[in-house]
């Protein structure tokens, strides 16, 4: 609208000139190189403008033909230029299907068209590394680090090179370029803070925890969980050599996050130990309520030292109402009632959990229980058995790693705050409760109640021949030949007590040449009818055994037996 307003502005302005010029009427007379030329001022206005455009129009000839080399030039560069975005937009599209002899292709091209372009040599580094060309996909990175628009790109490449190479230092020093020419890359600073939690140095960790914060880069809950983590790695690490340093930090990091474990853990301890007792079960409390764990109820449970253990029980009792319906808390009262000897109320607390199937825990407290209150070896080692097939309780896990202590870096990927107090996937290898240990460990607690069963009167195998009637024994003496004269069968007594024909025991009759050791004997039971050395096969029968024994060992024979058993948590 605007242009043809001009357009009727031109029009009448040119209108009005011409209007003009009509009412103004006159002559032009012109002499020139012995010509005379008389005419009117309209006529000579036309003229003046007929050879205004002729000069232009030579004008646009004469640059035109002038012109035309390098029009050529820009063309073909613009064509050339025009196949080598092409090339690389092609080039990308192969690498993103994976087509390594395509992408070789179409980086030649483009190297040969557009060679000095970024994208050219992005295209070659990257069909470099799709083709598994590690040094020239390094050469292209380091082409890129001599233009300001592409360093950064080849600091990042150069970074990931070095750290397939398994070269971390390279690695560190390209990361630590990156952070200091552009301080918001989100790559350099996480890889900074990796670097840092790696090698320990819990400081810088949090130097660069803070500075991605500030940059927006993680979010202020993120930033405030990571810091946490790291005031608690470090609290862990300065426990031995700086108390006071590890406190403080323990003591901010329950701050920052009251539920994390192992800081309100080592918070509670340490000053339960300076004798701040209330602070230390407020801490304990807190974190608890957040996330119940074994470890927490212990310290709490050991918050005053000296209790009785009706004493750790009132306090078992007061941990569980803060969350009354978590396992933990059953697992805590039963455990402190069975210290303090009331089996009853361990025997209440326990029966949810037993009804819904008992985890691993369970089961170790109920033999616990059956050991304390009865000295049940038979039902010990049932419980114990059902360990080893029952559910797992809750563990630290991460990355598909089960662990029984805490670690603020995950050994196998290097994250930061990957564990978590879950149950683990049963489809995992390891067991989150080490129940190898708890049946190594057997022999120090069921040997006592081994030796209470031992003193049941029991069968043990006698191996006889049976053999026809027989008048009544007769002290004789055994002979040592293998044809001696007939001897009637002499039942011997079991080393329990009893005979293997149930019949009254008789004293046995002193031996002669047995120079073997003791075991059980087969008795040879000849008549003077029948044939001299004939021996029937031997009869073996069975053991008794204690009422509570569920039977016979398993363990192959010539191992030691295992007994005892050890609660986690």
């Amino acid at each position: 609208m605007v242009r043809v307003l001009v357009y009727l502005a031109i029009f009448a302005c040119l209108a009005v000139g011409a209007v003009w010029l009509a009412d103004r009427p006159g002559e032009i007379s012109m002499v020139w190189q012995g010509y005379r030329i008389d005419t009117s001022v309209a006529i000579g206005a036309i003229g003046v403008v007929l050879l205004a455009f002729l000069v232009i129009l030579l004008w646009a000839i004469l640059r035109f033909v002038f012109g035309l080399p390098t029009a050529f030039s820009l063309s073909s560069r613009s064509r050339r230029r025009a196949r080598g975005f092409e090339a690389v937009s092609r080039g990308m599209v192969a690498i993103g299907a994976g087509d390594p002899i395509a992408a070789g292709r179409y980086t030649n091209e483009a190297r040969r068209f557009v060679p000095n372009e970024p994208l050219t040599l992005l295209l070659e580094a990257q069909t470099a590394q799709l083709s598994g060309n590690r040094p020239q996909a390094e050469a292209a990175f380091k082409a890129m680090l001599d233009r300001s628009e592409t360093r950064v790109l080849g600091l990042r490449g150069l970074f990931v090179e070095a750290k397939r190479r398994g070269d971390m230092a390279a690695a560190r020093a390209f990361a630590d370029d990156a952070v200091r020419r552009s301080p918001s890359l989100a790559w350099a600073n996480d890889a900074l803070l990796d670097f840092h939690t790696n090698a320990g140095d819990w400081q810088s960790a949090r130097t660069a925890v803070e500075r991605r914060a500030a940059l927006r880069l993680a979010d202020k809950a993120e930033a405030r969980r990571q810091r946490a983590v790291l005031l608690a790695a470090e609290a862990i690490e300065a426990r031995d050599s700086e108390p006071e340093r590890a406190l403080a930090a323990a003591l901010e990091a329950v701050k920052l996050a009251p539920g994390l474990t192992p800081a309100a853990t080592l918070a509670g301890r340490m000053l339960s130990e300076r004798g701040d007792i209330r602070k230390a079960a407020k801490i304990l409390e807190a974190a608890w309520r957040e996330a119940p764990h074994p470890d927490v109820a212990a310290a709490y449970l050991d918050v005053r030292p000296g209790d009785s253990a009706l004493d750790r029980l009132n306090r078992a009792n007061a941990l569980a109402k803060v969350r009354p319906a978590d396992p933990e808390s059953v697992l805590v009262v039963a455990g402190a009632a069975i210290h303090a000897r009331e089996f009853q109320k361990a025997r209440e607390t326990l029966k949810p959990l037993l009804a819904g199937g008992p985890s691993v825990r369970a089961c170790l407290l109920m033999a616990e229980l059956e050991e304390a209150e009865h000295g049940a070896a038979g039902r010990v080692r049932e419980w114990l058995a059902r360990a080893t097939r029952a559910p797992h309780d809750a563990a630290w896990v991460a990355d598909g790693l089960v662990s029984d202590h805490w670690m603020p870096v995950s050994p196998l990927s290097g994250r930061l705050d990957a564990f978590v107090w879950t149950v683990p996937p049963a489809t995992l290898g390891g067991r989150p409760t080490a129940i190898d240990d708890v049946l190594a460990d057997l022999d120090d607690s069921t040997r006592l109640i081994e030796a209470k069963a031992d003193s049941v009167t029991t069968v043990e195998p006698v191996a006889v021949t049976p053999a026809p009637a027989a008048p009544e024994p007769k002290p004789a003496a055994i002979e040592t030949a293998p044809a001696a004269a007939s001897e009637e069968p002499k039942p011997e007594a079991a080393s329990g007590g009893a005979s293997a024909a149930g019949a009254e025991a008789v004293p046995a009759p002193p031996k002669v040449h047995d120079p073997a050791p003791a075991k059980p004997v087969t008795a040879q039971a000849e008549s003077s009818a029948a044939p001299p050395a004939v021996a029937a096969k031997p009869v073996i029968f069975p053991v008794a055994h204690a009422p509570d024994d569920p039977g016979p060992e398993t363990e192959p024979p010539g191992e030691p037996r295992k007994s005892g058993f050890r609660l986690f948590g």
